[in-house]
């Protein structure tokens, strides 16, 4: 189950005033199991690349293959696709409409034409995935929720369809401190856990150094960069002039190195600068 894009180009409104080229000769293949990132400065063709990997957007040219099949061409069930890859866009609660959390949720599988005995299956595996209790949550209403909540409710929605593959666009934005951190914790666990293929569109640097085995960078509709977190963060300089960073943690190892200290330029999250800053005390003790 994977996603390969060959020479992907989209252009918005053509052959008017208003022509827009938003994807231009996108490359990439992201398999199964990976968990990816997909960073880049506003206006940089992320929404749109998304949008086009489970057909919600038809190319101006170039191939999308989704698990062997390419969903750029006229026989295709789109449908089909959509059960393989979920996304969800941002600030996806404000999509709830359900008198309680549990048909909010089944509202997808019930689409389907599953029976009931399935879909009560699916809405219970979908709660506990994104971590809420389904005797305790079931009968209650989505909007009594807290902020990063009625997100796992969202999230638990597009679950229940069972995707391969799970698109998550900024699925932190809006939320306080600690409804980020859980939706994080939550991604995490699918990943994890569960097996699911994850992209995540994220600005912060931090969160996707975390969480990402690999990063893609888009810029101006193309992408930019590509690979392991260790390896995108190295081009700080290429990042910045992007309009991006890279974490706070790896500003602070590169200052240190323009000290004298000899660090690694390979520190990108608290964690490893901690180990990092703790070694270089015993060389200092030394």
């Amino acid at each position: 189950m994977s996603i390969k894009i060959e020479k992907l180009k989209h252009v918005y409104m053509p052959k008017s005033p208003f022509e827009k080229v938003a994807l231009n000769n996108v490359n990439l293949e992201i398999n199964e199991g990976e968990f990816v990132a997909l960073i880049g400065h506003t206006g940089s063709g992320k929404s749109t690349l998304i949008q086009h990997m489970n057909g919600l957007l038809k190319p101006t040219s170039g191939k999308i293959i989704v698990d062997g099949e390419d969903i750029t061409k006229s026989n295709i069930k789109l449908t089909d696709i959509r059960k393989k890859v979920g996304l969800v866009f941002q600030y996806p609660e404000y999509q709830l409409f359900e008198e309680t959390i549990e048909k909010d949720i089944e509202y997808g599988p019930r689409n389907l034409g599953l029976d009931q005995e399935e879909i009560t299956r699916r809405v219970k595996k979908s709660m506990k995935m994104v971590g809420l209790d389904y005797d305790e949550y079931r009968n209650k209403s989505p909007f009594d929720l807290s902020g990063g909540q009625k997100r796992r409710v969202a999230i638990a929605g597009v679950i229940a369809m069972e995707p391969k593959i799970l698109i998550l666009d900024e699925p932190t934005a809006g939320l306080d401190p600690k409804g980020r951190d859980d939706i994080l914790e939550q991604i995490k666990v699918l990943h994890q856990e569960y097996k699911m293929t994850i992209i995540l569109v994220s600005h912060s640097m931090e969160d996707v150094g975390k969480l990402a085995e690999k990063i893609i960078v888009m810029n101006r509709g193309e992408v930019a960069l590509e690979g392991e977190p260790a390896k995108v963060f190295r081009e700080v300089d290429k990042l910045e002039e992007m309009g991006l960073a890279v974490p706070q943690i790896t500003y602070l190892m590169r200052a240190l190195k323009e000290k004298g200290f000899n660090v690694s330029d390979e520190i990108y999250t608290i964690t490893q600068g901690k180990e990092e800053l703790l070694r270089i005390l015993k060389e200092i003790k030394k």
